[in-house]
């Protein structure tokens, strides 16, 4: 394995997975939408790997391996897989743990899938991730071409993202700092669940990576250390104790009023994932991995979120979602921490809403 490519690999698993590369002197290359610098082996394509003229442009080159990170509409895919599969030895296609049903414990890669079970016309009819994901390795499955690998990773985490059930950061961990107290589901609180370390799914994927024998198999990668989504809480409230000095708040609500602080955009992933205890039978790609050990879900979380800490930086804020918070919680947040007049008017509009 000499030539590698990482579409859309700039997150947290293809930050982790570009470095195993570059220390084993592997010509890398990864497209990236803004501007990089190259170095030694390490080179960045710049260009939007979702345009169809940038693709085939950068797929004119054969690479020995692709592993695919980007996020595609189940039409835009169906246009793109033979490109990509012509292209590369291997082809490694990131999909998502999120594809089973809850029909089978512990869960196995054989396990029912969403798209082939559920009874839900109205979630069928969406493309929503877990079915999208699941309709796009369909498409491998059948295609004329058995030289891709499918890799289901589950809820990952590193020093920039640092979830809470379907919550970002920016959603729980914002206001935890600025003490105000998070509103979390009573339901998720209870389920249990699994999170994988960004650097052990890298791991994962770089030891598939070149074995012919991982061809047309699919493997999750997934964390195989269990907790419930309260112990999780837990584990990140503990680490802002000993770092702030203050304890943060919590207010569990039901799963009606919980979904009420965000847009229906959140909906299918609770209902057909958050709400469901997800414990997952990772023996397969452990065989290959090794003596590799996995990251204990304490002692990651912990230390991402004490990475993070040091320097905490935010995307942008959902401002209505968090004057329905402060509704919810009797709280209200300093119109001086709002930038803009926009999002001022629009906090106090839900935030006073009757």
């Amino acid at each position: 394995m000499n030539k590698v490519l990482l579409l859309g690999g700039t997150g947290a698993i293809g930050t982790y997975l570009k470095d195993i590369l570059v220390s084993h002197n592997i010509e890398t290359f990864i497209t990236s939408r803004s501007h990089r610098n190259n170095t030694g082996c390490l080179h960045y394509i710049e260009g939007n790997a979702h345009n169809m003229d940038f693709l085939t442009r950068v797929c004119e080159e054969k690479y020995d391996v692709i592993v695919d990170f980007m996020s595609y509409k189940t039409d835009e895919f169906s246009q793109r897989v033979d490109i990509l599969l012509q292209s590369t030895k291997q082809y490694v296609f990131i999909s998502s743990a999120r594809v089973y049903s809850d029909k089978e414990h512990p869960i196995k890669e054989t396990s029912p899938r969403l798209v082939d079970v559920a009874e839900d016309d109205i979630y069928l009819q969406t493309d929503e991730y877990a079915l999208t994901k699941a309709r796009q390795e369909n498409l491998l499955t059948k295609s004329r071409y058995k030289n891709y690998t499918i890799v289901r990773p589950y809820i990952t985490y590193g020093d920039y993202r640092l979830q809470l059930g379907v919550l970002e950061k920016e959603e729980w961990l914002f206001r935890a700092l600025k003490g105000r107290t998070v509103v979390f589901s009573e339901g998720i609180a209870e389920k249990i669940t699994t999170m994988t370390n960004g650097f052990d799914v890298a791991n994962g994927i770089y030891s598939i990576m070149g074995k012919t024998e991982s061809y047309g198999e699919t493997y999750h990668i997934t964390g195989n250390y269990l907790a419930k989504w309260y112990d999780i809480w837990t584990i990140y409230s503990n680490v802002l104790t000993n770092m702030t000095g203050n304890k943060p708040k919590l207010k569990l609500v039901d799963i009606t009023t919980f979904l009420s602080v965000r847009s229906s955009d959140l909906k299918w992933q609770v209902i057909y994932d958050r709400l469901y205890n997800r414990d997952f039978d990772a023996s397969k790609i452990k065989s290959i991995m090794g003596d590799v050990s996995l990251t204990s879900l304490e002692t990651g979380l912990a230390k991402c979120l004490s990475n993070f800490l040091e320097k905490p930086v935010f995307k942008d804020i959902n401002w209505k979602s968090e004057a329905i918070k402060d509704r919810i919680t009797g709280e209200r947040t300093p119109l001086k921490e709002i930038c803009g007049i926009k999002n001022k008017v629009k906090y106090i509009y839900y935030r006073y809403k009757i």
